[in-house]
């Protein structure tokens, strides 16, 4: 069964993320279809400097006003969530199992995880 509902999260992410970044693509290219023929356009799309996409807040915002950009970020964020989601649900079912030794050492990884991005996020 634990196998089972862990599988089951990847897959749901990993699907659920190909599914947002396919329809931020094609809505970025039905709303812009100038990408296709204008470098400069195309430069602006790929623009570092647009904050759309620059904080969890500007990617969910942009997704409620349906830009592409932000539509594909909040699909790579949910590819890179995937994982911890994995371990943090790891951490119930081992807990419900009563595996004290996989609790404490899953634990340990989701805490490195979570250091991870943190350190990430203050550079």
């Amino acid at each position: 069964m634990t196998e089972t509902i862990i599988s089951a999260i990847l897959r749901i992410g990993v699907l659920l993320s190909i599914a947002l970044i396919t329809f931020g693509v094609t809505v970025t290219f039905v709303h812009h279809h100038d990408y296709f023929s204008s470098r400069p356009a195309l430069g602006q799309l790929i623009d570092a400097h647009q904050n759309y996409t620059a904080s969890l807040g500007a990617v969910l915002q942009g997704t409620r006003e349906m830009r592409g950009q932000s539509i594909i970020m909040l699909g790579v964020l949910v590819l890179i969530a995937t994982p911890v989601l994995r371990v943090a649900a790891s951490i119930a079912l081992f807990f419900a199992e009563h595996d004290a030794p996989y609790v404490a050492i899953t634990s340990v990884v989701l805490l490195l995880l979570l250091l991870s991005f943190m350190i990430g996020a203050a550079e």
